[in-house]
């Protein structure tokens, strides 16, 4: 009996509890990212205007500018940086797939080779490779694991990660500018808002991480206020000056 054979069924706590969660999706990081700069640097644009003493109008209409200016750069930039990722694993793999069909026989040695680097005894691993190697397509993905650390049928879209930043980055942004747009004529609710969508974003994130909700939700809130801090500062100073 083998030892594959010998192994009982897992265990039902083990299999119920052994997931795990998408860490190579293209949403995630661009969401996460647009929604804290959106919040970040609207807040800190919207309070350098107002500490230069300027009109609330001033303070809405710079903080709509700076919402649809940020989420349309966010998003093209977030499409051509994941496009262009595509567009060099793609190549790789096209590289890879000529490989293996001009070498196929030396392909299969450099994939035998790699699992006895890994502890599997020579033979073994060359009937594994052997094994692996009969379907051109699956050869592929191998390699492409191994060798490039990729899976082929699971790289990151550039839509995906344009709309997400778009839409988070929009989504942050707007938080500061809502007392404005409610009928408010002071910064402060602007900022007390910003600041506790800041912590609110924060303890989020914690929540995929393995940081905890309270240090994730200060580290964010203490960074996006030193921003807003510094930036009245020099708004005041700008705005004393002119």
């Amino acid at each position: 009996m083998s030892i594959i054979e010998a192994q009982a069924p897992l265990h039902e706590a083990h299999r119920d509890n052994h997931t795990h969660r998408d860490v190579n999706g293209g949403w995630l990081r661009p969401a996460v990212f647009g929604a804290m700069d959106g919040l970040v640097s609207n807040l800190a644009l919207m309070t350098g205007v107002a500490g230069g003493q300027v009109s609330t109008q001033t303070v809405v209409i710079t903080g709509l500018a700076g919402l649809a200016a940020g989420a349309f750069s966010m998003a093209a930039g977030e499409y051509t940086s994941v496009a262009s990722q595509r567009e060099l694993v793609q190549a790789e793999l096209d590289v890879e797939r000529r490989q293996l069909r001009k070498h196929p026989i030396d392909e299969m040695e450099e994939l035998a080779a790699l699992y006895v680097s890994r502890g599997v005894e020579p033979a073994l691993a060359r009937e594994v490779a052997m094994q692996l190697s009969k379907d051109p397509e699956q050869a592929l993905e191998i390699h492409a694991r191994e060798e490039l650390g990729i899976d082929p049928d699971d790289l990151p879209s550039p839509m995906v990660a344009a709309v997400s930043s778009f839409g988070s980055f929009a989504l942050g942004a707007l938080l500061p500018l809502l007392p404005y747009l409610l009928g408010a004529t002071a910064l402060w609710p602007a900022v007390l808002l910003a600041l506790f969508g800041l912590f609110a974003c924060g303890a989020l994130v914690a929540r995929v991480t393995a940081r905890g909700w309270l240090f994730s939700g200060m580290r964010q809130l203490v960074l996006g206020g030193a921003a807003a801090a510094v930036t009245y500062g020099l708004g005041m100073l700008l705005g004393a000056a002119l």
